[in-house]
């Protein structure tokens, strides 16, 4: 079966080691910030409220519009800049609406262009963001 067309979805998207997070959510639910606390953890920005998700031979692949590559916004600061990293592979999508109530969750999944994902939700702790960075660089053990 032949690739899909690439989808503009809203969302941000973030990398560590090469592998990317595609951060899905209602508007405010926190998505920037969230990638902006992940930075200051050692994420690359992939891009920050539109994100392309390309169907290729090998996954799905995340990168930015070329008009947003390199911005973020940070509310009440404005828009700021970030050294964009290339496109990367997509490993998780993490749904911010949906509260993680699982002290070990399942694992879960998501189809996005016809694949399955891991599907991640959103915790209320301060560490969520240094978690997540370190789920990207070495994926979650059973």
């Amino acid at each position: 079966m032949p690739p899909s067309a690439p989808l503009i979805l809203h969302a941000t998207a973030v990398a560590v080691a090469g592998r990317g997070l595609l951060i899905r959510g209602a508007s405010g639910s926190g998505k920037s910030g969230l990638a902006l606390e992940m930075m200051a953890r050692g994420a690359q920005l992939v891009s920050d409220d539109r994100v392309i998700v390309s169907d290729r031979d090998d996954g799905l692949w995340l990168s930015a519009p070329a008009p947003l590559r390199g911005l973020i916004e940070a509310r009440g600061l404005g828009l700021l800049g970030a050294t964009p990293c290339d496109p990367a592979p997509l490993v998780a999508v993490l749904d911010l609406d949906t509260l993680e109530t699982e002290r070990l969750p399942h694992r879960r999944e998501t189809m996005l262009q016809g694949r399955r994902i891991p599907l991640l939700h959103n915790t209320a702790h301060p560490y969520f963001p240094a978690a997540l960075v370190q789920y990207l660089r070495g994926e979650r053990k059973e």
